[in-house]
């Protein structure tokens, strides 16, 4: 279960419900929203990947590789590995990184699950071929190993899966990298891992059925920009919620920060990073406006001192955090009764839907990332790419 505690004015509510009409209407770019996933298929694939391999690394960045990471984290027990164990490359151009996964992967039984929407980003490409060269030295079976996730109209990825004929997964070009999450990109990885991917899509069901809860959280948002306060911070009190903050960062910042518009959203690991970052929200130049997502533990662990659980001692401090930081900005809070499938697909898609129509109100292009654009293109010319 989900619950939503937002201090605004829902000056917006009447727009956003407009807005949602038009985006159904419109059909543009929104194959993510329909949720029309083949769980059968995708949970098939899994189970005999986990059957026969001892890892399967995920090659990908940004959309094709945080949504999966920050659902399989949020969920996994720490210090207790998955009966596959989930690696991740291609996020990265450091030496380092490579050679080390390279070094501690040379033991294990391996696949590889390589996504990129164009098929033509960068960073997977590099770490795929390396990967690659490594699987035919090691494997005479490497083309049963590897799964391609990618469109089917072009893509130098595309090009590669005609080469060698590995199973392929389809990206409609109509589905937005950042909001693939609950599709064949993010929902493989998961099963893999061994989560129930089907209860992720009904939580995901269960909000699309009451999408006016987003209503109030775009309102707040909206309200603060008109205000001039264009940073939010989402904290989180438990660290395996540190990769699902990436994903709402790049979410927002990606849909919305453009045109000299948008909310940048950055995040806070609490109660660690009340002792790095917090005087600043609340002291210093830059204002800022937060959400705060709070999963109540179902591990209990009494503090006979405070004659309380920790759990009731970390929301305490959660709530507290809220009350300091009144005389500065407003303060949302979403609580989770548990981290659990049915919880993380509401989130996601709450999140998403809310990305989408506070961008309408902005009057932009959700679709797009033009500036991003502009870097990968100096890196290009650089390379003669």
């Amino acid at each position: 279960m989900v619950n939503f505690n937002f201090d605004c004015l829902e000056k917006y509510t009447k727009d956003c419900d407009d807005i949602f009409t038009k985006f159904k209407n419109e059909n543009k770019y929104n194959d993510w929203y329909n949720l029309d996933v083949d769980i059968d298929s995708i949970s098939s694939l899994a189970s005999d990947i986990r059957n026969k391999y001892d890892a399967m690394i995920v090659v990908g960045i940004g959309g094709s590789y945080l949504g999966s990471r920050a659902i399989i984290d949020a969920l996994k027990e720490y210090k207790k590995g998955n009966t596959t164990e989930i690696i991740y490359m291609g996020n990265n151009l450091s030496s380092d990184y490579i050679t080390d996964i390279l070094e501690y992967i040379k033991d294990k039984n391996i696949c590889i699950n390589v996504i990129s929407k164009s098929g033509n980003t960068l960073e997977t490409l590099i770490s795929f071929n390396i990967l690659l060269n490594y699987m035919k030295e090691k494997y005479s079976d490497f083309k049963d190993r590897i799964i391609v996730t990618t469109n089917s109209i072009q893509g130098q990825l595309l090009d590669i899966f005609n080469e060698y004929g590995f199973k392929r997964l389809n990206i409609s070009l109509n589905t937005i990298g950042r909001y693939s999450v609950i599709s064949e990109v993010g929902l493989l990885p998961v099963a893999v891992a061994g989560y129930d991917i089907k209860a992720i899509v009904d939580g995901a069901k269960l909000c699309k059925d009451n999408i006016s809860e987003c209503y109030k959280y775009i309102s707040l948002r909206q309200e603060m920009y008109d205000n001039n306060i264009f940073v939010e911070s989402i904290d989180v009190y438990e660290p395996k919620l540190y990769y699902f903050t990436e994903w709402v960062k790049q979410l927002f910042n990606e849909t919305q920060g453009k045109e000299d518009k948008g909310i940048m959203v950055t995040a806070t690991i609490n109660t660690t990073d009340l002792h790095s970052i917090e005087q600043y929200y609340q002291g210093g130049k830059v204002k800022v406006f937060s959400t705060t997502i709070y999963n109540h533990s179902r591990k209990s662990i009494f503090i006979d001192k405070y004659d309380k659980s920790l759990d009731e001692i970390n929301f305490i401090a959660a709530k507290s955090v809220i009350e300091a930081r009144k005389h500065r900005f407003k303060s949302n809070l979403i609580e989770i009764d548990e981290l659990n499938e049915k919880n993380i697909g509401y989130l996601i898609f709450f999140f998403e839907m809310s990305a989408i129509i506070g961008s309408y109100l902005l009057n932009i292009d959700y679709y797009n990332q033009p500036d991003v654009e502009k870097y990968k293109n100096c890196i290009k010319s650089a390379l003669n790419y």
